[in-house]
């Protein structure tokens, strides 16, 4: 199944290319890969892949990012080369392109190659109660931080399991008629407020909901 994540590249523009890692997710393990030496992830610099990172930053159409993907054969990275688009904001990338349910986690890098790692969790309840039975995976969900230790993610593996038991309790309400969908929707965004401390940070895209 892997451990699919999202990477979202800062251009010079402000704005973002997007790719996709099959693994990345795991362990938030691209937080420490991704580098100047490093763009796509891997073991070892290559000079190669850092021209070519470069220039897809500077591309400013798909037939640009052809030329570039089309001067050479690359070898494999933890990060697909080819990016899914290009000139995206952010907002647009986590309410039209993040899959909630899908992706476990993305990653913004800035220009400074600073990288940002972001847990994904998904507002779907369907699995979680039998009242609902669908819900978007895109722009459905929350994205939060988790504090880093030594390289390490702090609490990474726990905070995950606590919003699934959240989502249980969430579920179990709005069979018992307790909750509506909508009421569920905002205990699990105010559960998740409380939860993220001062120096993290949550963001919640949620789509319009009917009863």
């Amino acid at each position: 199944m892997g451990h699919r994540a999202l990477i979202a590249y800062e251009r010079p523009d402000s704005t973002y290319n997007l790719h996709y890692s099959h693994w990345g997710a795991q362990d938030l393990r691209l937080k420490q890969a991704i580098t100047e030496e490093t763009p796509f992830g891997g073991d070892y610099p290559d000079e190669t892949l850092r021209n070519v990172h470069r220039r897809l930053r500077e591309a400013t159409t798909d037939s640009g990012v052809d030329r570039v993907l089309a001067a050479s054969d690359f070898p494999s990275r933890q990060i697909d080369i080819e990016p899914w688009t290009i000139r995206l904001t952010i907002d647009e990338i986590i309410a039209e392109y993040l899959d909630y349910l899908h992706h476990e986690a993305i990653y913004v890098v800035d220009t400074d190659f600073r990288v940002t790692a972001y847990r994904t969790h998904w507002f779907g309840l369907q699995f979680d109660c039998k009242a609902i039975e669908g819900a978007p995976t895109v722009g459905n969900g929350a994205l939060r931080t988790v504090r880093w230790y030594d390289g390490e993610p702090v609490g990474d593996g726990f905070a995950q399991g606590e919003f699934r038991a959240l989502k249980d309790v969430a579920g179990d309400l709005i069979d018992r008629g307790v909750f509506t969908h909508a009421d569920a929707i905002d205990y699990l965004e105010t559960k998740l407020g409380e939860w993220v401390e001062d120096q993290e940070e949550l963001i919640v895209r949620r789509p319009q909901l009917v009863e």
